[in-house]
């Protein structure tokens, strides 16, 4: 398996992986179409990131990185092909945010998630995510809101 950073051809697997885990588990928010209709405008443009995990080169996994305004990014869109879960690939796709959240000079990784996603939030804490107060939101699922300083 490898990290590569996106290319514009690896939008279409960018949506199918995010739009398969959320569907599973919630519901696809206004907010996720965004982003998952235009990762090349919403994130990269913006000067965020988005990293693609390939076995085979087929896409197995994803995470993106968006710019926030205090000078940190925010982890978003984050998943694994339901086949590899608890594969450890979560963790190298995590490693790579913080890797590169430290090349562009974050001060914070940032990120919101929901309190029902147990291996995510068990990930987080050990990759060294504290937990935040709550926070305004524009996803209706996000209850934890966590951050690693650097």
């Amino acid at each position: 398996m490898e990290i590569v950073e996106f290319e514009p051809r690896h939008a279409e697997a960018f949506r199918v992986l995010n739009e398969a885990w959320i569907s599973k588990y919630f519901v696809i928010e206004p907010k996720d179409r965004e982003v998952l209709n235009d990762p090349q405008g919403k994130i990269i443009d913006k000067g965020g990131r988005v990293f693609m995990a390939l076995k085979d080169s087929v896409a197995v996994g994803c995470v993106a990185l968006l710019k926030m305004d205090d000078g940190g990014y925010e982890v978003a869109k984050m998943t694994v092909s339901e086949e590899l879960r608890g594969s450890g690939l979560g963790k190298l796709l995590m490693r790579r945010c913080i890797d590169a959240g430290a090349e562009l000079g974050a001060t914070r990784l940032y990120l919101e998630t929901n309190s029902g996603l147990a291996p995510a939030l068990s990930l987080y804490r050990a990759m060294g995510f504290k937990d935040l107060a709550p926070t305004e939101t524009p996803y209706v699922r996000a209850d934890v809101f966590m951050e690693r300083r650097y």
